[in-house]
């Protein structure tokens, strides 16, 4: 308890007391030996904090040894890692290294030092450790899955074929916070080939009903693993072809559960890496040299070492320069903080602009990016305090050479440090000389300062930035969930408007299925309004047109002005007109790919942005799915982030979307079809030109026939895909390009799929969201509740199914029809929901709009509604429909305010909702507005 240093309890204090220390051991020692007969225990007292958090599994307590502490101490080295104590500010850990001798090695350490955990406060700051926030699984059931006997033999299975020391289920359960028998499930499922969207809503009792996100972050930690083991192997097999792989530091490989932890050991022997001082020691022999300078310094006389001959040893200074390495340890260190200032180059520039020089050659609107980042010339704040967005904001400065970053290490810590190496960790065992302790001294303090001092600022920074672009990107993917499930307008004409001010405001008129119907230009700002008006008038009469949507982009405020005022003076009359504005993000991108081109040939790029910009208010989903997410204006610091991790989290919520709105296999794009479940590029080409050679599909069982499309394949995308039997009809009406052909005939073009036989007949329960492989239970409820298939979405059905549940619980009625209650609430939902039912109509609708208020009519206090147009990680933008959307910063968006289902997300507000807002501030000049929230409309 009184020696804050040694590895086997970290958690102690420090005293310099050597005879107390002393004095303490004896005690202790004695202690153990009278409760001799409970020696065996100890190592279950010891692990008893691991089970208090799910955190990554440590090193056993029983490798901790309290005896021949100094010959033990010398062999240990350690890594990086935070942890809070509530008494000290400072602390180091010493693990077991393979392979290292009293001196100190080349530096390759554990990386699982063992950490008492009672003494950690909930807000401390942990690097090495998971995030302590639980997946939420409100509702769900927490009893285990049925599949779960089938995997016992997994974790075994996995860790043997992985090759590595940690079970991947239990190491997989402590970073994510996830039950071990979820994560043994999930990796079950993920090895099957299942998609994330299939498993949520299929498999909700093997993943205990974890929402998307939930899974998905469990398949990303997997796959970081997978690629861990991988890497590896593949260092190992180097090493042993170099010749250099002991036993030892293949166990330590096999250890570790990081690529950064990986990469630590790995790096003294990478090919074309300085050779480090430890290891040029032993080459050099002199590792007797340093044993005797702790067992037995009065022996030593470094004079005999030297040998002029030898290079490394000609020298008495050689010798002793060489004779000690570094320690290889990492320290855990409190009051850390990080500080930005504006650089010497960012300065010369801004000098320059102001004194009109060009001679510098700096790039146009570079002192404008320098006045961008002013919050940062004189930043200073707390690790454990800086804000995401912060830590972004200041890597983008130092790239861009505009602000230079420095992590501030208390000087205490290498007072501290080298005080407890000296007298503690390499304290000779006998009296030794001054030049002898100024050895060691010198070899502490060069290693600080070379080598412990530079890879834990590398270590806070990569830290800061790897969470940082979690949180970034987890911003990025709840922002086109809400963006996507927008809930569509639809039975109407709609007038889609490209604004602009020279080349004229594009207008593209749709049918109320999005089809494109007149196309023109109107030059609505120039000479000759009055003319265009009556133009405008007329179009909008003879499609009977009522609802315009203007694109957010330029001539944006002077085209809902003229629109405004047109609608004031009743100038569409009997014609109710109305507006609103829609973010065009990506329309003009989306104009020129080849999607674009062959979905629309005949038009021109602009024309085509007029039309994109009209399907985005009719059918978000299916037009946003066109365009690339990150080009949608979503989020914050996207070029700041990981380009492969943003890609991936983006493909997956657009996957997520569109499987659970669910399409119609008979009309939808072959660009939408490509984000369901189970299906990609080939698939839903396939799938498309199937369709156009035997006409639509009738029921779910043809899509057997189409090439590419595998049993697998089939099970993740069929419970996504509808058969909409009037849509069937009106598609059979419609001249086809081909004639429907036999099944036979079907067969035959279709390569690889030979004897597969379908049904032609149309089946119901195509229709719902019930999956085929469920089909036979389903039938058994309708028997059960007196119903048939062609009662489908009927009140009838539905009184009868209410009525049964009443009276007998959804768990009865799951044993009855033989399945688990979470297909049968599946099925429930299919058999009783409305024809054409679709999810997104729980979510708002753009807001139409007949007037405008300008931000010269704000007034501090003014209260307001609008809708959420952006979030991002220190607030969200409402647009109030003054051409500037106003501000809640995250302070203001407190629990209070929200709607008890929203206040245990993270993502407080999201792009798309209804607020009542109130007017803060009001900055006309640089054109900002400060709002309050007052309450989420519902």
């Amino acid at each position: 308890d009184d020696e804050d240093w040694k590895p086997t309890d970290p958690q102690s204090s420090v005293s310099p007391n050597a005879a107390k220390m002393s004095a303490t051991r004896e005690k202790n020692a004695a202690a153990t030996r009278t409760a001799k007969p409970k020696e065996q225990k100890r190592p279950k007292v010891t692990k008893g904090p691991r089970d208090a958090k799910p955190r990554a599994p440590r090193k056993p307590a029983a490798e901790q040894k309290t005896t021949s502490k100094r010959a033990k101490d010398a062999a240990e080295a350690g890594v990086p890692g935070i942890k809070r104590k509530k008494s000290h500010r400072l602390s180091f850990i010493v693990s077991q290294v393979p392979g290292t001798s009293n001196w100190g090695d080349e530096g390759s350490s554990q990386v699982h030092p063992p950490v008492k955990k009672e003494n950690l406060k909930e807000e401390d700051f942990t690097f090495d450790e998971p995030c302590l926030k639980k997946q939420k699984t409100s509702g769900a059931c927490q009893g285990q899955p049925t599949a779960r006997p089938l995997l016992e033999g997994q974790p075994c299975s996995l860790k043997n074929e992985l090759n590595m020391n940690w079970n991947v289920t239990e190491l997989l359960s402590a970073l994510t916070c996830v039950e071990k028998w979820v994560c043994a499930n999930i990796i079950l499922l993920l090895r099957e080939e299942n998609t994330v969207p299939f498993m949520v809503r299929y498999r909700k009792e093997m993943i205990n009903h974890l929402d998307a996100d939930a899974v998905r972050d469990v398949q990303i930690v997997y796959e970081e693993l997978c690629s861990l083991a991988k890497k590896t192997n593949s260092v190992i097999q180097t090493l042993k072809k170099d010749g250099v792989l002991t036993p030892e530091l293949e166990k330590t490989m096999r250890s570790c559960r990081s690529t950064d932890e990986l990469d630590h050991v790995y790096s003294p022997y990478k090919k074309g890496s300085k050779l480090t001082k430890a290891r040029r020691a032993k080459a050099l022999g002199l590792e007797a040299a340093a044993s005797a300078l702790i067992n037995a310094p009065q022996t030593l006389d470094l004079s005999t070492w030297v040998q002029p001959a030898t290079q490394g040893l000609s020298s008495l200074k050689e010798v002793t320069t060489d004779c000690f390495s570094y320690p290889p340890l990492i320290g855990i260190i409190y009051f850390v903080t990080i500080q930005s200032s504006v650089s010497k180059t960012a300065l010369k520039e801004k000098e320059q602009d102001k004194s009109g020089s060009k001679k510098a050659g700096a790039e146009h609107g570079k002192p404008k990016d320098i006045e961008k980042f002013h919050l940062y010339f004189e930043f200073t704040c707390n690790i454990q305090r800086i804000q995401p967005h912060q830590t972004l904001a200041i890597n983008r400065g130092e790239s861009l050479k505009i602000l230079t970053v420095k992590v501030n290490i208390p000087d205490r810590v290498k007072s501290d440090f080298t005080w407890w190496c000296v007298n503690n960790r390499w304290r000779p065992k006998s009296m030794a000389k001054e030049e002898h302790k100024a050895i060691i001294m010198n070899a502490v303090d060069d290693s600080y300062k070379r080598l412990i001092l530079p890879f834990l600022t590398r270590s806070y920074r990569t830290k800061l930035t790897s969470a940082a672009e979690k949180e970034s990107i987890a911003m990025f993917v709840r922002n086109l969930r809400q963006r996507l499930l927008v809930c569509p307008v639809r039975g109407c004409v709609i007038m889609g408007v490209d604004p602009g001010f020279r080349h004229g405001c594009k207008l593209a008129i749709l049918s109320p299925t999005s089809q494109i119907i007149h196309t023109d230009v109107l030059y609505l700002h120039n000479a000759g309004q009055q003319r265009e008006a009556e133009k405008l008038r007329h179009l909008m009469t003879k499609y009977s047109c009522t609802k315009v949507v203007i694109g957010n982009g330029t001539a944006c405020r002077e085209t809902e002005t003229f629109f405004a005022d047109l609608i004031a003076r009743r100038f569409f009359h009997p014609l109710d007109v109305s507006y609103c504005i829609t973010n065009e993000a990506g329309a003009s991108i989306y104009s020129v790919s080849p999607e674009a081109v062959k979905e629309m040939p005949d038009l021109d790029p602009n024309l085509r942005s007029a039309v994109s910009i009209g399907r985005r208010v009719q059918d978000p989903l299916g037009e946003l799915v066109k365009i690339d997410p990150k080009h949608l204006g979503i989020g914050t610091y996207q070029h700041d982030v990981s380009a492969g991790a943003l890609k991936a989290a983006l493909e997956g919520v657009v996957q997520e979307c569109v499987s659970f709105v669910g399409v119609d296999i008979n009309i939808c794009s072959e660009i939408l079809m490509r984000h369901v479940a189970g299906l990609n590029a080939g698939r839903a080409r396939n799938i498309t030109e199937w369709r156009e050679q035997n006409g639509p599909f009738t029921n779910r069982e043809q899509l057997k026939l189409v090439k590419g499309m595998g049993p697998k394949s089939y099970q993740q995308c069929a419970g996504f895909i509808r058969i909409d039997p009037q849509t069937l009809q009106s598609v059979k009406s419609s001249p086809q390009p081909a004639a429907t052909v036999t099944g036979k005939a079907a067969t035959k073009k279709c390569k690889g799929k030979t004897g597969v036989k379908t049904a032609d007949s149309l089946n119901p329960l195509d229709q719902t969201c019930i999956h085929p492989e469920s089909y036979s239970v389903a039938q058994r409820f309708l028997s059960l509740v007196d119903g048939s298939v062609d009662q489908i979405g009927s009140a009838v059905l539905k009184h009868c199914v209410e009525s049964k549940i009443k009276t007998n619980s959804v768990e009865e009625l799951a044993r009855v029809v033989d399945s688990t209650p979470e297909t049968l609430k599946i099925i429930i939902d299919g058999l009783t929901q409305p024809p054409g039912f679709d999810i997104r109509q729980n979510f708002g609708q753009p807001d139409f709009k007949r007037g405008i208020v300008s931000i010269s009519d704000l007034q501090p206090g003014t209260v307001l509604t609008g809708r959420v147009d952006n979030t991002t990680l220190f607030g969200s933008f409402v647009d109030i429909g003054v051409g500037r959307s106003g501000l809640i910063h995250k302070s203001k968006i407190t629990l209070d305010k929200l709607p008890v289902s929203q206040r245990r997300r993270s993502l407080a507000l999201g792009p798309g909702e209804r607020v009542e807002v109130r007017v803060l501030n009001v900055d006309s000049q640089r054109g900002r507005i400060s709002l309050d929230l007052i309450r989420v409309l519902q």
